[in-house]
Formats: C-alpha cells, sequence, structure tokens
C-alpha cells in the first residue's frame, strides 16, 4: 500500500478485532451502501488490506455518487473482490443485483451526514434514512443474514442537557423536528425505530451504531465539517478560520478507533444500540483549531494563525450542539469496544496521511 500512514491505521483497526470476531467475518460476502463517503473510503481500503487474512467473498459497494465519484476509488474498479454499483438506494431495487440476494453482512450508511451538504439535499437525505433503510430491511427480513449495521448518529440526542453529558445510550435526546438539522437528525431518530421492530418482528441481528465526530483518511477537505476545514486551512497555508465563538466542545474519534467499534458491532450477532466514539479529552473547537496550528507546524511546517468569522450561511449555527461527549461504557463491555488514539495523535495521523496522498 502506498499510503504508509493509512497502513498503519489498518493494522490499527484490524488488532482491535479478537479472533472470534475475525472469523466471524471470514469467507463472508459484505454489502456497503454508501461506499463513495468517507466512512466507504476506509471499510473499502480495510476489507482490501485484510482479504487474505478474512478470506472475503466479495464486497458489494453502492452509492448514487451524487456528490461525485472519487478518485480513490478507481484503485478498485480492477479488482474482482469488490463489486462497485451506480445505485440509488431510495429508488432502485435491490433485488436487481444478482449478488445482494446472499450477502452475510449488510452496512447502511448512504446519507449525506455533513451539515452543509444535508441542508443543501434535506429530502433525499431523509428519504435515504427512512426509504433506503426500509428497502434494505424488506428484502432482508426473508433471508438469513450474520448482520445487519445502520448507521445513526449522536444527532439524535440533539443538544443535551448538562446532567447528560457524557451522554449515554439511553438519553432520549432534546431534538427539534422542524429546525435546519431535521431532515438529518429526525430521520436517524424514524430509521432507529424501524431498526428495532425489525429486529423484534424478524430476529433480524441488527446493530445500530452512533458515531461521534469521526475524522481521518477518507474525509473529503471539502467536506464542510470542521476536522476537514481545518486540515484544508493547513494543507492550503491559510489561516485557520473557525466560524463559531469556538466555544462549544465536542470529543473526537480517529478512524482507525471508531471502525474498530464499527465492525464490532456489525459482527454483535444481536439486536442493539452503542455509541462510538471516544470518551475524551472534550475539547473545545477554540482548542482543536490549536491543535491543528501545532500539528500542522510540525508536519507541513504551517505558519498560519487561527481567526474568526462569521458564516456566509444564516442557518450554520442554527441548533448547533453545545456539548458532544459519549459515554461509551455499554459499548466497552458488551462488545469489547476501547478506542485509544488522542485527538492530537489522531490529527497528526491525518496530517501524515494527507501529506503521503500529496507527495
Amino acid at each position: 500500500m502506498r499510503d504508509k500512514q493509512l497502513k498503519l491505521d489498518l493494522e490499527h483497526t484490524y488488532r482491535m478485532l479478537s479472533d472470534e470476531e475475525r472469523a466471524r467475518l471470514c469467507g463472508k460476502s459484505i454489502l456497503i451502501t454508501g461506499c463513495a463517503g468517507f466512512l466507504g473510503f476506509y471499510f473499502m481500503h480495510f476489507f482490501s488490506h485484510f482479504r487474505k487474512e478474512l478470506d472475503l467473498k466479495n464486497v458489494i459497494c453502492l452509492d448514487n455518487f451524487m456528490l461525485g465519484r472519487p478518485d480513490w476509488m478507481e484503485r478498485f474498479s480492477d479488482d474482482k473482490l469488490f463489486i462497485i454499483k451506480k445505485f440509488d438506494i431510495i429508488k432502485d431495487k435491490i433485488e436487481d443485483i444478482q449478488e445482494a440476494a446472499g450477502t452475510n453482512h449488510i452496512i447502511h450508511m448512504a446519507s449525506i451526514a455533513s451539515p452543509t451538504f444535508y441542508r443543501k439535499y434535506p429530502i433525499e437525505t431523509l428519504d435515504a434514512n427512512i426509504w433506503g433503510l426500509r428497502n434494505l430491511l424488506d428484502f432482508y427480513s426473508s433471508k438469513k443474514v450474520d448482520g445487519f449495521m445502520f448507521f445513526s448518529s449522536s444527532e439524535i440526542y440533539g443538544d443535551p442537557v448538562p446532567e447528560a453529558v457524557p451522554t449515554s445510550e439511553e438519553y432520549n435526546g432534546n431534538v427539534s423536528a422542524t429546525g435546519p438539522r431535521a431532515c438529518y437528525d429526525e430521520s436517524k431518530r424514524f430509521g432507529e425505530t424501524m431498526c428495532m421492530l425489525f429486529a423484534e418482528k424478524y430476529g433480524m441481528p441488527i446493530a445500530v451504531v452512533r458515531p461521534f465526530n469521526n475524522y481521518g483518511p477518507g474525509m473529503r477537505l471539502d467536506d464542510k465539517r470542521v476536522p476537514a476545514d481545518f486540515m484544508k486551512n493547513v494543507v492550503e497555508g491559510k489561516d485557520i478560520v473557525i466560524l463559531s465563538s469556538g466555544s462549544p466542545t465536542r470529543t473526537f474519534c480517529y478512524i482507525a478507533d471508531s471502525v474498530a467499534g464499527y465492525l464490532k458491532a456489525l459482527v454483535h450477532g444481536k439486536y442493539d444500540y452503542f455509541n462510538i466514539g471516544i470518551e475524551s479529552p472534550e475539547i473545545s473547537i477554540m482548542e482543536l483549531a490549536q491543535i491543528y496550528k501545532e500539528a500542522g507546524k510540525e508536519v507541513f511546517g504551517y505558519k498560519g494563525a487561527v481567526r474568526y468569522e462569521s458564516s456566509k450561511d444564516p442557518q450554520y449555527l442554527a441548533h448547533n450542539p453545545q456539548r458532544r461527549c459519549p459515554n461509551i461504557k455499554k459499548a466497552r463491555e458488551v462488545i469489547g469496544y476501547d478506542p485509544s488514539i488522542s485527538v492530537r495523535e489522531g490529527v497528526i495521523r491525518f496530517m501524515r496521511y494527507v501529506k503521503d496522498t500529496l507527495q
């Protein structure tokens, strides 16, 4: 693999899986919706890198490429392990894909996740999380699958009350049904309800995962989320621009840790729902900007400053949660998820990857 940092990250993810968890993937067929996105990038590279160890049958990769077909996908175009198809999860019929019927594990993440873009395509975002999910559930409810994973979101919690931070899976949320983020937040919540009902009625082994602020290799620099915005500023040698007061706080989970959690949930084999993120440090956006500045100096010789501006989008900060920090006790105890990469280390790794690709 030409990307040294990505190889190290993939190996970190693989080590986090137990022998039993790896065995549950061996010889299996995997279907991924939303393969062209950030997480799709990492999953596809993971399955490619460990194809021999996992003895995978095939990986069916579906996307409508609404936001474009990324250049990195070309490296998989002639790879016989991967079956890549342009597919609209909302309108197209999954039964028309011959290989889909024999799939063992389904990973449904076909949804726009960046607020800038899901507010641009709100109905498409809603439909992917509701009708796209329903189409898959209907199709696989009559088939024996080993795992079905729905990517929900930490956004289902909305702006939690202070006593609910760190936030556990049992917090019911503080979410607006009519705000600018509702197309995403509420469709994820409804999607979770569908998963629960199908698991109850059909005994489907559905895992619902709620990501908390993932970042790292595969994230487009024009993604419009903070980790990508700051990286873009550093790569272009421009000042790091904060489009808020800088006071909201988050924990940031590096992709090599988070995907291990997703894979653990996928092969769990039972219905359940998990926060997947890292518990600490919970830092402000201002503190994250300083981390990028210092890491940029180390990796790129960056000389820019951190400054504040106002977004031209009047709804940019509407219903923006003030705090986002997961309680991952359940994931740690039930599926053995134990992330370890700090945000400082993760930003350095992300920058090394970007530098590898630029060279």
